[in-house]
Protein backbone atom coordinates (compact mmCIF):
# COMPACT_ATOMS: atom_id res chain seq x y z
CA UNK A 1 0.00 0.00 0.00
CA UNK A 2 1.24 3.44 -1.31
CA UNK A 3 0.22 7.01 0.33
CA UNK A 4 -0.56 8.77 -2.80
CA UNK A 5 -0.91 12.48 -3.31
CA UNK A 6 -4.19 12.60 -5.24
CA UNK A 7 -5.14 16.42 -7.28
CA UNK A 8 -8.52 16.73 -9.18
CA UNK A 9 -9.88 20.22 -10.53
CA UNK A 10 -13.24 19.40 -9.23
CA UNK A 11 -14.22 17.18 -6.45
CA UNK A 12 -14.73 13.31 -7.62
CA UNK A 13 -18.01 13.39 -6.79
CA UNK A 14 -21.21 13.35 -7.26
CA UNK A 15 -19.92 11.16 -10.55
CA UNK A 16 -22.74 13.15 -12.61
CA UNK A 17 -20.53 14.83 -15.53
CA UNK A 18 -17.93 13.65 -17.68
CA UNK A 19 -15.02 14.61 -16.05
CA UNK A 20 -15.93 13.54 -12.67
CA UNK A 21 -17.43 10.21 -13.81
CA UNK A 22 -13.88 9.21 -14.56
CA UNK A 23 -12.02 10.72 -11.20
CA UNK A 24 -14.73 8.82 -9.06
CA UNK A 25 -13.59 5.86 -11.03
CA UNK A 26 -9.78 6.60 -10.42
CA UNK A 27 -10.37 7.77 -6.67
CA UNK A 28 -12.84 4.64 -5.76
CA UNK A 29 -10.34 2.01 -7.64
CA UNK A 30 -6.84 3.90 -5.83
CA UNK A 31 -8.72 4.04 -2.67
CA UNK A 32 -9.45 0.44 -1.99
CA UNK A 33 -5.62 -0.43 -2.38
CA UNK A 34 -3.99 2.68 -0.80
CA UNK A 35 -4.36 5.37 1.35
CA UNK A 36 -5.18 8.75 -0.56
CA UNK A 37 -4.87 12.11 0.47
CA UNK A 38 -7.11 14.36 -2.02
CA UNK A 39 -6.95 17.53 -2.63
CA UNK A 40 -9.83 19.27 -5.27
CA UNK A 41 -10.71 22.71 -6.20
CA UNK A 42 -14.55 23.67 -5.55
CA UNK A 43 -15.89 26.09 -8.57
CA UNK A 44 -19.81 24.63 -8.22
CA UNK A 45 -21.58 25.33 -4.89
CA UNK A 46 -23.65 22.01 -5.69
CA UNK A 47 -20.20 20.21 -4.71
CA UNK A 48 -19.77 22.08 -1.49
CA UNK A 49 -21.37 18.90 0.15
CA UNK A 50 -19.05 16.19 -1.63
CA UNK A 51 -16.67 15.76 1.55
CA UNK A 52 -18.83 13.81 3.62
CA UNK A 53 -19.04 11.24 0.67
CA UNK A 54 -14.75 11.67 -0.33
CA UNK A 55 -13.85 11.13 3.00
CA UNK A 56 -14.83 7.70 3.00
CA UNK A 57 -12.58 6.90 0.61
CA UNK A 58 -9.55 9.10 1.85
CA UNK A 59 -7.20 10.14 4.62
CA UNK A 60 -7.89 13.52 4.08
CA UNK A 61 -9.67 15.56 1.90
CA UNK A 62 -8.75 19.24 1.18
CA UNK A 63 -11.85 21.42 -0.61
CA UNK A 64 -10.39 24.69 -2.10
CA UNK A 65 -13.66 26.57 -3.31
CA UNK A 66 -12.79 29.30 -5.87
CA UNK A 67 -15.29 31.99 -7.18
CA UNK A 68 -15.97 32.07 -11.05
CA UNK A 69 -15.00 35.91 -10.31
CA UNK A 70 -11.66 35.11 -8.55
CA UNK A 71 -10.72 32.39 -11.57
CA UNK A 72 -11.68 35.14 -14.65
CA UNK A 73 -9.51 37.42 -13.19
CA UNK A 74 -7.30 34.56 -12.73
CA UNK A 75 -7.38 33.15 -16.44
CA UNK A 76 -6.89 37.57 -17.24
CA UNK A 77 -3.79 37.57 -15.49
CA UNK A 78 -2.54 34.69 -17.77
CA UNK A 79 -3.16 36.99 -20.75
CA UNK A 80 -0.02 39.33 -19.34
CA UNK A 81 1.68 36.08 -18.28
CA UNK A 82 1.62 34.13 -21.53
CA UNK A 83 0.00 31.40 -19.55
CA UNK A 84 -2.75 29.47 -21.20
CA UNK A 85 -6.09 31.00 -19.75
CA UNK A 86 -7.52 27.13 -18.86
CA UNK A 87 -4.65 26.82 -16.32
CA UNK A 88 -3.96 30.35 -15.37
CA UNK A 89 -7.68 30.36 -13.70
CA UNK A 90 -7.04 27.23 -11.77
CA UNK A 91 -3.68 29.05 -10.39
CA UNK A 92 -4.07 28.85 -6.75
CA UNK A 93 -0.65 29.56 -3.88
CA UNK A 94 -3.11 28.08 -1.27
CA UNK A 95 -3.83 24.49 -3.31
CA UNK A 96 0.22 24.61 -3.90
CA UNK A 97 1.41 25.14 -0.47
CA UNK A 98 -1.23 22.38 0.68
CA UNK A 99 -0.42 20.00 -1.74
CA UNK A 100 3.05 20.62 -1.16
CA UNK A 101 3.24 20.12 2.33
CA UNK A 102 2.02 16.76 1.70
CA UNK A 103 4.38 15.42 -0.78
CA UNK A 104 7.00 14.67 1.85
CA UNK A 105 5.27 11.54 3.56
CA UNK A 106 3.80 10.88 -0.06
CA UNK A 107 5.07 8.07 -2.31
CA UNK A 108 4.13 9.39 -5.04
CA UNK A 109 1.83 12.23 -6.81
CA UNK A 110 -1.39 11.66 -9.34
CA UNK A 111 -2.54 15.28 -11.48
CA UNK A 112 -5.78 14.38 -12.92
CA UNK A 113 -6.41 17.08 -15.31
CA UNK A 114 -3.75 19.61 -16.81
CA UNK A 115 -5.25 22.34 -14.47
CA UNK A 116 -3.79 20.28 -11.17
CA UNK A 117 -0.68 19.48 -12.92
CA UNK A 118 0.58 23.52 -12.73
CA UNK A 119 0.68 22.34 -8.83
CA UNK A 120 3.39 19.87 -9.72
CA UNK A 121 5.72 21.67 -11.94
CA UNK A 122 6.75 25.13 -10.57
CA UNK A 123 9.03 24.09 -8.78
CA UNK A 124 9.18 20.55 -10.04
CA UNK A 125 8.47 18.20 -7.28
CA UNK A 126 10.50 15.31 -5.72
CA UNK A 127 8.50 12.62 -5.52
CA UNK A 128 7.70 10.83 -8.86
CA UNK A 129 4.03 11.34 -10.51
CA UNK A 130 1.18 10.51 -12.82
CA UNK A 131 -0.46 12.77 -15.18
CA UNK A 132 -4.06 11.51 -16.46
CA UNK A 133 -4.61 14.85 -19.12
CA UNK A 134 -7.80 13.10 -20.40
CA UNK A 135 -8.20 14.33 -23.58
CA UNK A 136 -5.60 16.18 -25.87
CA UNK A 137 -7.07 19.89 -24.88
CA UNK A 138 -4.83 21.90 -26.92
CA UNK A 139 -6.51 19.99 -29.85
CA UNK A 140 -9.70 21.10 -28.66
CA UNK A 141 -9.44 24.46 -28.67
CA UNK A 142 -7.50 24.24 -32.00
CA UNK A 143 -10.57 22.98 -33.31
CA UNK A 144 -12.94 25.73 -31.59
CA UNK A 145 -10.60 27.91 -33.37
CA UNK A 146 -11.63 26.63 -36.99
CA UNK A 147 -14.83 26.87 -36.60
CA UNK A 148 -15.22 30.45 -34.94
CA UNK A 149 -13.90 34.12 -36.77
CA UNK A 150 -13.12 37.37 -35.07
CA UNK A 151 -11.68 37.85 -32.12
CA UNK A 152 -12.15 34.99 -30.60
CA UNK A 153 -10.60 32.73 -33.47
CA UNK A 154 -7.46 34.11 -32.11
CA UNK A 155 -7.49 33.76 -28.58
CA UNK A 156 -8.71 30.56 -29.15
CA UNK A 157 -5.70 29.75 -31.49
CA UNK A 158 -3.27 31.27 -28.37
CA UNK A 159 -5.29 29.00 -26.11
CA UNK A 160 -4.25 26.12 -28.46
CA UNK A 161 -0.47 26.93 -28.78
CA UNK A 162 -0.27 27.78 -25.42
CA UNK A 163 -1.53 24.51 -23.74
CA UNK A 164 0.41 22.69 -26.09
CA UNK A 165 3.63 23.84 -25.04
CA UNK A 166 1.92 23.49 -21.28
CA UNK A 167 0.69 19.51 -22.17
CA UNK A 168 4.41 18.89 -23.58
CA UNK A 169 6.07 20.28 -19.94
CA UNK A 170 3.82 18.12 -17.95
CA UNK A 171 4.13 14.87 -19.70
CA UNK A 172 8.43 15.18 -20.04
CA UNK A 173 7.76 15.86 -15.92
CA UNK A 174 5.07 12.81 -14.98
CA UNK A 175 6.65 9.53 -15.17
CA UNK A 176 3.87 8.34 -17.12
CA UNK A 177 0.83 10.41 -18.90
CA UNK A 178 -2.50 8.68 -19.99
CA UNK A 179 -4.61 9.59 -22.29
CA UNK A 180 -8.37 8.27 -22.91
CA UNK A 181 -8.04 6.98 -26.07
CA UNK A 182 -5.55 5.33 -28.64
CA UNK A 183 -6.79 8.11 -31.25
CA UNK A 184 -5.71 11.13 -28.28
CA UNK A 185 -2.46 9.97 -27.57
CA UNK A 186 -1.52 9.79 -31.12
CA UNK A 187 -2.56 13.55 -31.47
CA UNK A 188 -0.24 14.49 -28.49
CA UNK A 189 2.62 12.63 -29.92
CA UNK A 190 1.85 13.73 -33.19
CA UNK A 191 1.87 17.53 -32.42
CA UNK A 192 5.23 16.73 -29.45
CA UNK A 193 6.98 13.63 -30.87
CA UNK A 194 9.22 14.10 -27.76
CA UNK A 195 6.64 12.39 -25.46
CA UNK A 196 5.24 9.19 -28.03
CA UNK A 197 7.28 7.19 -24.94
CA UNK A 198 5.86 9.02 -22.17
CA UNK A 199 1.99 8.39 -23.02
CA UNK A 200 -0.38 5.63 -22.35
CA UNK A 201 -3.64 5.08 -23.02
CA UNK A 202 -6.42 4.70 -20.13
CA UNK A 203 -9.53 4.45 -21.19
CA UNK A 204 -13.50 5.29 -19.64
CA UNK A 205 -15.41 2.75 -18.21
CA UNK A 206 -18.86 2.44 -17.55
CA UNK A 207 -20.71 0.92 -14.35
CA UNK A 208 -22.64 -1.67 -16.31
CA UNK A 209 -24.63 -2.65 -12.86
CA UNK A 210 -26.18 1.21 -12.25
CA UNK A 211 -27.06 1.84 -15.99
CA UNK A 212 -28.70 -1.29 -16.29
CA UNK A 213 -31.60 -1.95 -18.64
CA UNK A 214 -35.16 -1.03 -17.42
CA UNK A 215 -36.78 2.09 -16.14
CA UNK A 216 -35.44 2.45 -12.71
CA UNK A 217 -38.10 5.25 -10.77
CA UNK A 218 -41.03 7.13 -11.73
CA UNK A 219 -41.22 8.41 -15.46
CA UNK A 220 -40.29 12.08 -15.76
CA UNK A 221 -41.51 12.21 -18.78
CA UNK A 222 -45.20 12.19 -18.85
CA UNK A 223 -46.79 11.98 -21.82
CA UNK A 224 -46.92 8.72 -23.14
CA UNK A 225 -46.96 7.44 -26.52
CA UNK A 226 -44.74 9.97 -28.82
CA UNK A 227 -41.85 8.25 -30.17
CA UNK A 228 -39.01 10.11 -27.21
CA UNK A 229 -35.41 11.63 -27.77
CA UNK A 230 -32.79 12.22 -25.41
CA UNK A 231 -29.81 14.06 -25.17
CA UNK A 232 -27.52 14.05 -22.00
CA UNK A 233 -24.57 16.11 -20.91
CA UNK A 234 -23.70 19.62 -18.86
CA UNK A 235 -25.31 21.98 -20.67
CA UNK A 236 -22.70 24.53 -20.59
CA UNK A 237 -20.17 22.74 -22.52
CA UNK A 238 -19.26 24.58 -25.43
CA UNK A 239 -19.46 21.19 -27.56
CA UNK A 240 -22.66 20.44 -25.95
CA UNK A 241 -24.33 23.85 -26.62
CA UNK A 242 -23.50 23.76 -30.37
CA UNK A 243 -24.82 19.69 -30.67
CA UNK A 244 -27.87 20.61 -29.27
CA UNK A 245 -28.01 24.02 -31.28
CA UNK A 246 -27.35 22.11 -34.77
CA UNK A 247 -29.46 18.85 -33.80
CA UNK A 248 -32.60 21.52 -33.03
CA UNK A 249 -31.84 23.85 -35.71
CA UNK A 250 -31.20 20.90 -38.66
CA UNK A 251 -31.63 17.25 -37.52
CA UNK A 252 -35.19 18.05 -35.46
CA UNK A 253 -37.08 19.08 -38.77
CA UNK A 254 -35.43 16.87 -40.66
CA UNK A 255 -36.77 14.08 -38.66
CA UNK A 256 -40.24 15.81 -37.86
CA UNK A 257 -40.87 15.94 -41.36
CA UNK A 258 -40.47 12.18 -42.07
CA UNK A 259 -42.28 10.39 -38.89
CA UNK A 260 -43.81 13.15 -37.37
CA UNK A 261 -44.63 14.59 -33.80
CA UNK A 262 -41.59 13.71 -31.42
CA UNK A 263 -39.92 14.79 -28.01
CA UNK A 264 -36.48 15.55 -26.96
CA UNK A 265 -35.48 15.78 -23.55
CA UNK A 266 -32.18 18.01 -23.17
CA UNK A 267 -30.99 16.53 -19.93
CA UNK A 268 -28.12 18.00 -18.18
CA UNK A 269 -27.30 21.06 -15.36
CA UNK A 270 -26.56 24.42 -15.94
CA UNK A 271 -28.36 25.29 -19.84
CA UNK A 272 -26.77 28.05 -21.56
CA UNK A 273 -28.70 30.70 -22.83
CA UNK A 274 -28.66 29.33 -26.19
CA UNK A 275 -29.71 25.85 -25.05
CA UNK A 276 -32.71 27.39 -22.82
CA UNK A 277 -33.91 29.32 -25.64
CA UNK A 278 -34.92 25.57 -27.33
CA UNK A 279 -36.99 24.66 -24.63
CA UNK A 280 -40.90 24.18 -26.40
CA UNK A 281 -42.74 22.14 -23.75
CA UNK A 282 -44.47 19.92 -24.16
CA UNK A 283 -42.05 18.58 -27.35
CA UNK A 284 -38.32 20.03 -26.27
CA UNK A 285 -37.75 19.62 -22.78
CA UNK A 286 -34.66 21.35 -20.91
CA UNK A 287 -34.58 20.26 -17.55
CA UNK A 288 -31.68 21.52 -15.59
CA UNK A 289 -29.96 19.36 -12.84
CA UNK A 290 -31.63 16.14 -12.25
CA UNK A 291 -30.99 13.73 -9.63
CA UNK A 292 -30.92 11.29 -11.77
CA UNK A 293 -30.23 10.57 -15.64
CA UNK A 294 -31.71 7.32 -15.76
CA UNK A 295 -34.69 7.59 -15.91
CA UNK A 296 -34.89 9.87 -18.60
CA UNK A 297 -32.39 7.31 -20.45
CA UNK A 298 -34.29 3.85 -19.64
CA UNK A 299 -37.78 5.32 -21.39
CA UNK A 300 -36.12 6.87 -24.12
CA UNK A 301 -36.51 5.66 -27.29
CA UNK A 302 -33.39 6.63 -28.87
CA UNK A 303 -30.30 8.51 -26.95
CA UNK A 304 -29.06 10.97 -29.83
CA UNK A 305 -24.95 12.62 -29.51
CA UNK A 306 -24.96 14.77 -32.20
CA UNK A 307 -21.14 16.18 -31.03
CA UNK A 308 -19.64 17.99 -33.93
CA UNK A 309 -16.34 18.82 -31.61
CA UNK A 310 -15.60 15.73 -28.98
CA UNK A 311 -12.03 14.33 -27.81
CA UNK A 312 -12.00 11.11 -26.31
CA UNK A 313 -14.71 8.71 -25.17
CA UNK A 314 -18.23 10.30 -24.34
CA UNK A 315 -19.99 9.07 -20.93
CA UNK A 316 -22.77 10.19 -22.37
CA UNK A 317 -22.85 7.24 -24.87
CA UNK A 318 -21.67 4.76 -22.88
CA UNK A 319 -24.38 5.17 -20.02
CA UNK A 320 -26.78 4.95 -22.77
CA UNK A 321 -25.24 1.77 -24.53
CA UNK A 322 -25.36 0.16 -20.96
CA UNK A 323 -28.72 0.82 -20.64
CA UNK A 324 -29.22 -0.89 -24.04
CA UNK A 325 -30.63 2.40 -25.23
CA UNK A 326 -29.74 2.59 -28.98
CA UNK A 327 -27.80 5.44 -30.41
CA UNK A 328 -27.39 7.41 -32.94
CA UNK A 329 -24.00 9.19 -32.73
CA UNK A 330 -21.52 11.57 -35.20
CA UNK A 331 -18.67 10.92 -36.49
CA UNK A 332 -16.69 12.89 -33.56
CA UNK A 333 -18.73 11.38 -30.97
CA UNK A 334 -18.28 8.02 -31.84
CA UNK A 335 -14.45 8.02 -32.40
CA UNK A 336 -13.32 7.18 -29.39
CA UNK A 337 -14.92 3.95 -28.95
CA UNK A 338 -14.61 0.30 -30.85
CA UNK A 339 -18.26 -0.41 -31.30
CA UNK A 340 -19.14 -1.66 -34.50
CA UNK A 341 -21.16 0.82 -36.33
CA UNK A 342 -24.55 -0.21 -38.03
CA UNK A 343 -24.93 -3.13 -35.30
CA UNK A 344 -23.97 -1.94 -31.65
CA UNK A 345 -24.82 2.03 -32.85
CA UNK A 346 -25.80 4.19 -35.82
CA UNK A 347 -23.43 6.62 -36.95
CA UNK A 348 -24.26 9.56 -39.49
CA UNK A 349 -22.13 12.75 -40.30
CA UNK A 350 -25.05 15.15 -41.65
CA UNK A 351 -28.57 16.44 -40.29
CA UNK A 352 -30.17 14.37 -43.61
CA UNK A 353 -28.46 11.44 -42.50
CA UNK A 354 -29.01 11.17 -38.80
CA UNK A 355 -32.42 12.10 -39.05
CA UNK A 356 -32.84 9.41 -41.45
CA UNK A 357 -31.14 6.87 -39.08
CA UNK A 358 -33.44 7.77 -36.19
CA UNK A 359 -36.16 7.37 -38.06
CA UNK A 360 -35.09 3.76 -38.85
CA UNK A 361 -34.95 2.96 -35.47
CA UNK A 362 -38.10 4.81 -34.98
CA UNK A 363 -39.94 2.63 -37.49
CA UNK A 364 -38.31 -0.72 -36.79
CA UNK A 365 -38.42 -1.39 -32.73
CA UNK A 366 -36.98 -4.53 -33.36
CA UNK A 367 -34.39 -3.06 -35.04
CA UNK A 368 -33.67 -0.32 -32.11
CA UNK A 369 -34.33 -3.57 -29.87
CA UNK A 370 -31.14 -5.42 -31.05
CA UNK A 371 -29.17 -2.58 -31.46
CA UNK A 372 -29.95 -1.75 -27.56
CA UNK A 373 -28.72 -5.45 -26.70
CA UNK A 374 -25.58 -5.43 -29.11
CA UNK A 375 -24.46 -1.57 -27.41
CA UNK A 376 -25.20 -3.01 -24.00
CA UNK A 377 -22.71 -6.28 -24.55
CA UNK A 378 -19.98 -4.10 -26.27
CA UNK A 379 -19.79 -2.19 -23.11
CA UNK A 380 -19.84 -4.70 -20.60
CA UNK A 381 -17.33 -6.36 -23.44
CA UNK A 382 -14.87 -3.55 -23.68
CA UNK A 383 -15.70 -0.86 -20.86
CA UNK A 384 -15.55 -2.49 -17.08
CA UNK A 385 -13.64 -0.34 -14.64
CA UNK A 386 -11.82 -2.73 -13.57
CA UNK A 387 -10.47 -3.82 -16.94
CA UNK A 388 -9.74 -0.48 -17.96
CA UNK A 389 -7.86 0.82 -14.92
CA UNK A 390 -5.34 -1.85 -15.20
CA UNK A 391 -2.66 0.29 -17.40
CA UNK A 392 -2.73 2.73 -13.80
CA UNK A 393 -2.04 -0.31 -11.31
CA UNK A 394 0.64 -1.18 -13.96
CA UNK A 395 2.28 2.46 -14.05
CA UNK A 396 1.80 2.34 -10.14
CA UNK A 397 3.91 -0.85 -8.84
CA UNK A 398 6.64 -0.11 -11.54
CA UNK A 399 7.41 3.81 -9.38
CA UNK A 400 6.84 2.20 -6.11
CA UNK A 401 9.45 -0.66 -7.19
CA UNK A 402 11.99 1.97 -7.81
CA UNK A 403 14.25 2.88 -4.92
CA UNK A 404 13.04 5.90 -3.34
CA UNK A 405 15.63 9.00 -2.88
CA UNK A 406 15.30 11.35 -0.11
CA UNK A 407 12.89 14.39 -0.18
CA UNK A 408 14.28 17.79 -1.87
CA UNK A 409 13.69 21.35 -1.86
Amino acid sequence: MAEILFLAHRPPWPPDKGDKIRSWHLLRHLAERHRIRLGAFVDDPADRDAETELRRLCAEVFLRPLGRLWMAARAVSGLARGSPLSVAAWSDPVMRRWARDRLGSADLAFAYSGQTASLLLDPPVPRPWLLDLVDCDSEKWRDYAATTSGPRRFVFAREAELLLAFERRGVVAAARTFLVTRAEAEILARRAPETADRLAVLENGVDAARFAPGPPGPDPWGEPGVPRLVFTGVMDYPPNVDAMGWFVGADLPELRRGVGRVRLAIVGARPARAVARLADPPDLLVTGRVPDVRPWLGRADVAVAPLRIARGVQNKVLEALAMARPVVATPQAAEGLHAEPGRELLVAGDAAGFAAAIAELLRDPLRAAALGAAGRAYVRRAHDWAATLAPLDAAISALLDRPRGPARG
